[in-house]
């Protein structure tokens, strides 16, 4: 297994050749491909697969299966780190961690460890800033810097896969949730959940995933298609196209109409349920009347609706919904036959919400 020493070594390096290819931007196929073209038996590439995603090895030193000549060439040609850890911060409760990563080209992303009682779920980032601009979410005040490749996806994941390994833990969850929007860089997002969900590396099974989009139709109706096992949210926030429109701007271009057919074409389509997220923002949409909008729009749709009290920002001037309100929305959802869960906010204290480590950071 990994050697903590040369962990923290790797994690911390900075004189790394920047334009070497990322090792985790490597399919099976790619790597099997360039062991080939090295002149290396074909198993070589399982047993490098199989270090990167079984044994969590990331530097070449601890392939120790490997001969000494295929180690140094892996380390002058391909790149085992683009994430630099530069913060840390763990809540109260010790219930939360987040970590701030920065990229090789000074961009930064973030990525939350959550403990529950069964449960190690990571949030994690598909894009550095975000080009939604949603106006209560600290990632859409930042804008849009770039996409992350399907890597630097993957080495979120296994940068805490480390970390739970040490404390005799794994990772069960991983939700897509974190900065940017997953379904703007599709294609970089699903193919990290392919090589994590490959049953000969990581093996994490597609139903452990969930991919949380704003609503973006033509994404919704592609993966749709794919008939996937992964798990579909919705950050849906409000029932009418005014104020939804005013929270999402991505309503403008796919209004609730266009997006609630997306929805009855995925379930009719996969027959999954579907989530969606509702941040209750004190006066704006967490009356009983927004609650009945609801019921009315997600009428006869297979579906669950998690509902959290807004985690603050510094540049929205909302507040979040106190515990009454709250329930008093869900009651009105569960008595209309709409399954509906108050979520618990985790890591206020160490500003855990999307992007705002990363925003903090920006300004200073």
């Amino acid at each position: 297994m990994f050697l903590i020493s040369e962990v923290y070594w790797c994690e911390k390096l900075s004189i790394i050749d920047q334009s070497l290819p990322l090792v985790y931007d490597l399919n099976q196929t790619e790597l099997l491909n360039l062991i080939i073209e090295w002149g290396e038996p074909k198993y070589r590439s399982q047993q490098i697969w199989q270090g990167l995603y079984k044994q969590l090895w990331n530097h070449p030193n601890q392939f120790s299966n490997i001969p000494l000549p295929l180690r140094s060439r892996l380390a002058d040609k391909l790149l085992f780190s683009a994430l630099e850890p530069i913060n840390t911060q763990h809540s109260f409760d010790h219930e939360t961690t987040k970590t701030l990563f920065r990229l090789p080209d000074q961009q930064v992303v973030e990525a939350v460890l959550m403990h529950y009682e069964r449960r190690n779920t990571l949030c994690i980032s598909s894009q550095a800033g975000c080009a939604m601009g949603c106006i209560f979410c600290a990632t859409g005040q930042m804008g849009f810097k770039r996409h992350l490749s399907s890597g630097e996806i993957i080495e979120q994941v296994l940068y805490y896969a480390r970390l739970l390994h040490s404390q005799g833990e794994v990772v069960t969850n991983v939700v897509i949730m974190g900065m940017g929007e997953p379904f703007h860089n599709y294609q970089a997002t699903m193919q990290a959940i392919d090589q994590l969900n490959d049953p000969l590396g990581f093996g994490m099974g597609e139903r452990r995933f969930t991919i949380s989009t704003v609503g973006l139709v033509p994404q919704i109706l592609e993966f749709a298609k794919a008939k996937r096992q992964i798990n579909l949210a919705i950050s849906l926030h409000a029932a009418n196209d005014e104020l939804r429109s005013q929270l999402l701007p991505i309503n403008r271009k796919y209004p609730l109409s266009a997006l609630l057919d997306a929805c009855r074409q995925y379930i009719d389509q996969t027959r999954r349920r579907i989530t969606f997220e509702w941040a209750l923002i004190q006066d704006v949409n967490d009356s009983p009347f927004h609650a009945q909008e609801l019921v009315s729009l997600l009428d006869g749709l297979l579906c669950h609706v998690n509902v959290i009290q807004l985690n603050p920002t510094a540049k929205y001037a909302g507040k979040a919904t106190n515990h009454q309100r709250a329930e008093a929305f869900k009651s009105v959802l569960t008595k209309s036959g709409i399954p509906c869960s108050i979520r618990i906010r985790r890591g206020i204290d160490i500003q855990a919400g999307c992007g705002q480590l990363a925003a903090e950071s920006n300004s200073v």
